[in-house]
């Protein structure tokens, strides 16, 4: 069976983020190494945010790391990198989205919004970290319109959060076959 993608959104680094936030990326990542899923992220020069956090620390367990990168920019880091050409807002959220299998958000801001927007009109599982705060804690739970098409589901720790994103993306995968 292929490996399960997981994108990793959610920021408001530029907001500085909380400790405990940190902490919980940090154990995101692990956990999608440890249960051998590719992370994906949108990688960002100008700050560590949560996705980036996530996915240093994945990397240096040894798991498998794809940065969608912005612009022409190269991270310092050797993640497999897909060089965008795009700016913020400008179409980089549907490669990184669309390229996922299932999402994990904490956090977030106006960009992942835009992100949660597009995994769900392409049914992609989407699960939110309890008490991460942004878009992640306002959406936990809920749908995001009236169409219901899948409902946000909300985990409350990292551990839980990667065992139901594969589960509900493997679940999606055979859906369809």
């Amino acid at each position: 069976m292929k490996k399960i993608k997981i994108g990793v959104i959610g920021s408001l680094a530029d907001k500085k983020l909380h400790p405990h936030l940190k902490t919980l990326s940090l154990h995101v990542g692990k956990e999608i190494a440890k249960q051998g899923a590719i992370l994906l992220f949108g990688y960002e020069e100008d700050f560590d945010s949560v996705s980036t956090i996530a996915a240093k620390n994945a990397f240096s367990l040894g798991g498998e790391v794809i940065a969608f990168v912005r612009g022409s920019q190269k991270p310092k880091n050797d993640f497999v990198q897909i060089i965008t050409g795009q700016e913020r807002g400008g179409g980089r959220e549907f490669s990184l989205i669309l390229s996922s299998d299932a999402v994990i958000c904490l956090g977030g801001g106006s960009g992942t919004l835009m992100e949660l927007a597009i995994a769900y009109q392409f049914n992609l599982p989407i699960v939110t970290l309890k008490n991460t705060g942004g878009w992640s804690q306002s959406l936990a739970s809920k749908y995001l319109d009236q169409r219901k098409r899948s409902k946000i589901i909300t985990a409350n720790s990292p551990k839980k959060a990667v065992s139901l994103a594969i589960k509900l993306a493997k679940k999606m995968i055979e859906l369809k076959k």
